[in-house]
């Protein structure tokens, strides 16, 4: 059993990196380009907020990993049926958030299939998502991921655990993972780091600032594909 869970994780990360992408809810479809996905969320907030981050990340990976990930990213709703056609779906915002029913039950839906979740608080929106994603997943707790897990040294090492990208209120920056009953990573919520900052051109950020955010994005995607 172990042996067969070792080629499949090989053979999804093989898939990655020739531009195809292995998800279970389309039935081992196998897809040209893969898309990073924004989620388009209702409540006031600022869903848009910085629209360069994913594509520049992207750039930063395909040249690091020799994937092929599409350097245009997708913009997806909940409620759209499209949603199950992105691997990685990304959220970040000042403001509110707000799920319906449906919504609720379409993440969750998602999220189980093999859908992934990366949640970047850029300052505002930590009570609005704590409130909804306890929706999504009220018997499953968000823990804070360790400095020792295996997300901070599967490619690029990050000795601290997740870095501290923007000083927002000065606190320590945080992980926070939800994980299926496989032990399987489904969201991933940072808080007083705002990693995704430094992939915007936006904020002027320091060189080595905004690499070490783009190690972490990296490891985040390498990690996803080969655990």
């Amino acid at each position: 059993m172990k042996l067969l869970e070792l080629l499949r994780k090989k053979t999804v990360f093989l898939l990655a990196l020739t531009g195809m992408v292995f998800f279970l809810s389309r039935a081992f479809s196998l897809v040209d380009s893969p898309q990073l996905a924004r989620l388009h969320y209702d409540g006031g907030g600022d869903w848009y907020n910085d629209p360069d981050a994913l594509p520049n990340l992207v750039s930063f990976v395909n040249a690091e990993l020799k994937t092929n990930f599409s350097p245009v990213q997708a913009v997806v709703r909940l409620s759209e049926a499209s949603l199950f056609d992105f691997p990685f779906l990304y959220l970040t915002g000042h403001g509110n958030i707000s799920f319906s029913e449906r919504d609720i039950r379409n993440l969750r839906d998602y999220l189980l299939k093999g859908g992934f979740l990366y949640a970047d608080d850029d300052y505002g929106m930590d009570e609005a998502f704590r409130r909804e994603i306890r929706k999504v997943f009220p018997d499953r707790e968000m823990t804070e991921l360790p400095a020792d897990h295996p997300l901070f040294h599967c490619y690029f090492p990050f000795p601290r655990g997740i870095p501290k990208i923007h000083e927002h209120d000065g606190k320590r920056p945080q992980a926070f993972g939800i994980f299926d009953d496989t032990g399987r990573l489904l969201v991933l919520y940072t808080y007083e780091t705002n990693v995704s900052d430094g992939w915007s051109d936006a904020h002027d950020n320091p060189p080595d600032v905004a690499e070490e955010a783009f190690r972490m994005g990296t490891n985040l995607l390498y990690f996803l594909f080969t655990h």
